[in-house]
């Protein structure tokens, strides 16, 4: 079943790269909603997360959580709901990523394929798409559904799970709405 923020109004498919939906949420600058997104994983860890309560295990399924997805496959996928400059994007993103990151160089080359492929656009635009699938051999990235590359590093993979899940996370509605949907009550 499709799923939709309820901050942005921005509806997900109930699978990508046939694995389910988690949850979704928002990233925020400020007052703006910048994008929306959707977590997908496997069918193994939804199945072992919804053995624990999300109230009553919340600390054990947030952990369960991160370490499953940082083990991959993982799919974040970021649907835009403000215009925002190929430079700003591509820093928002990998920023984040540096601190949960021990590859400088390969967060290096992700923000050149993102400032790359977005120049290309000339901007995101409310709609557009931007998908890092996460496995343990790396990240292929696309925008709109074109291949942008793939970062050979499972330590940016894992640092993406960091970025969405963590207890410092840029979207704390995704941590909570896949506890809401992969979880026990």
């Amino acid at each position: 079943m499709a799923i939709t923020d309820k901050a942005t109004g921005i509806k997900f498919n109930d699978k990508a790269n046939g694995m389910p939906v988690f949850g979704v949420g928002v990233r925020t600058k400020g007052p703006i909603k910048v994008y929306s997104v959707a977590c997908y994983g496997s069918n193994s860890l939804k199945k072992s997360l919804g053995e624990l309560s999300s109230r009553a295990d919340k600390k054990k399924a947030l952990e369960q959580l991160l370490m499953g997805t940082k083990k991959g496959p993982v799919t974040f996928l970021l649907k835009f709901n403000f215009k925002v400059g190929a430079e700003k994007v591509a820093s928002s993103i990998t920023d984040s990523l540096l601190s949960r990151s021990s590859g400088s160089g390969d967060v290096g080359k992700l923000k050149q394929i993102l400032c790359d492929g977005v120049n290309v656009k000339g901007t995101t635009v409310k709609g557009t798409t931007m998908q890092f699938d996460c496995s343990k051999g790396g990240v292929k990235v696309l925008l709109d559904g074109k291949n942008l590359g793939y970062i050979s590093s499972g330590g940016l993979a894992g640092a993406f799970a960091g970025v969405y899940l963590d207890e410092k996370s840029v979207s704390p509605a995704l941590r909570q709405s896949c506890l809401d949907n992969c979880c026990k009550p």
